[in-house]
């Protein structure tokens, strides 16, 4: 039973490095492909309509701060990853790295579709009449990439070295 934890422990550092990488990453993702050039939305746009100037000005100063957040947790990650690479007690797996990526990318997917699209409401993934399709196939697509990453790291296997 010892040795099982201890493994565990020894994988935590690289993989809670992938998990903010994976959130940052993810969050650039959203930003970039969904709120720059499909432009389907932006993070005040359901409240704050793309209509006039004065919205355009405030969807775009919260767009920045979406960023800012995505660029914090992908420093946060280099930062983890950078003090995971100075100890060698860390595997360097491929399917733990690559694995918890996925996840934090999924965890973002969740947090940010539960929150911004059903809670608060303030803008929806591709808004119009399938909205709610929209919504809840970001929710999909974050659970599988959680579940995805999850069976990665679960499988980390001997040859499997970055």
């Amino acid at each position: 039973m010892e040795a099982k934890s201890e493994k565990s422990k020894q994988r935590a550092p690289l993989i809670v490095a992938g998990i903010f990488l994976g959130l940052g990453l993810g969050g650039f993702f959203d930003g970039i492909v969904l709120h720059q050039i499909l432009q389907w939305h932006h993070m005040l746009s359901n409240v704050r309509p793309m209509t006039t100037i004065s919205n355009i000005d405030v969807n775009t100063v919260w767009d920045g701060l979406f960023h800012a957040f995505d660029w914090i947790m992908t420093v946060i990650g280099v930062v983890l990853l950078w003090r995971a690479g100075a100890r060698e007690d860390v595997p360097w797996s491929s399917n733990i790295y690559f694995g918890s990526i996925l996840m934090g990318a999924g965890l973002f997917n969740l947090v940010e579709g539960v929150i911004d699209h059903h809670i608060l409401g303030i803008h929806h993934v591709k808004p119009g009449p399938h909205q709610l399709a929209w919504d809840l196939g970001f929710l999909a697509v974050g659970a599988l990439l959680v579940v995805v990453g999850w069976v990665m790291i679960q499988k980390n296997g001997k040859n499997d070295e970055l």
